[in-house]
């Protein structure tokens, strides 16, 4: 009589574990799906969809290029007397005083007199260090801060932990494409907001481990300089 080996109990076993090990892999993703599903709407959340001058003024104002409309607003608010003096930071090494005159007629004289410009900065955690020394250099403990309402969260957290004794301002600067149509209507705006909200965590996780005193990415900015120099003063010719 022949007798059949029944294979069925092996394979069963060996089965069970590659399932059990799928299980894993697809319950970690839905949770990190749900985890960034919740941290992209508490992003959101802190991002506001008009205007609002700054309820008191500062002793200085400080501006990160980059998005439309942000240096003239925040030359409306030293005009207005809300902080004693403006750092443009992160303006193209190539453009003079006098292309940002150009786009701001009105406001040559405050050009002249109370505007300084940083021509260091290549991104918001550089900003940050450049706009630590202008602000020490001065001896500002507090600061309104101009940039775009999608970008304040990041600068803000990058601000704060490069002067954390210095108070900040928020000033968001809301765009044309903000005011005319939903975000989420907008594939290039939603884009935008994702890619941010990325780059803000991937701040928030450095900041931290960098609190902790583990400073995984050192940025040239951080480093102590031979000796300390002031942004350039912007002069109208």
């Amino acid at each position: 009589m022949d007798l059949q080996h029944d294979d069925s109990t092996p394979r069963a076993g060996a089965a069970r574990p590659r399932g059990w090990l799928r299980a894993v892999i697809v319950g970690s993703m839905a949770i990190l799906f749900v985890g960034a599903a919740v941290g992209f709407i508490a992003f959101l959340s802190q991002l506001r969809g008009a205007e609002i001058k700054p309820a008191r003024s500062a002793d200085g104002i400080v501006v990160f290029t980059g998005g439309s409309s942000r240096v003239s607003d925040a030359m409306e608010l030293l005009a207005g007397g809300y902080g004693k003096r403006l750092l443009i930071s992160g303006v193209h090494p190539t453009n003079a005083a006098r292309d940002i005159s150009r786009s701001l007629p009105d406001n040559h004289s405050l050009l002249g007199c109370c505007v300084d410009l940083d021509r260091s900065a290549v991104n918001t955690r550089s900003n940050a260090a450049e706009t630590r020394r202008w602000a020490q250099e001065r001896g500002f403990k507090s600061l309104i801060v101009v940039t775009s309402n999608y970008h304040m969260p990041r600068a803000i957290l990058e601000l704060s932990h490069a002067m954390p004794d210095v108070t900040l301002i928020p000033f968001a600067v809301i765009g044309d494409k903000w005011r005319d149509e939903p975000w989420w209507t907008s594939g290039a705006t939603l884009r935008l907001l994702l890619s941010e909200y990325a780059k803000y965590v991937a701040a928030e996780v450095r900041v931290r481990l960098a609190s902790a005193g583990i400073d995984l990415v050192p940025e040239l900015f951080d480093q102590p300089m031979p000796a300390p120099r002031p942004p350039a003063t912007a002069q109208v010719n």
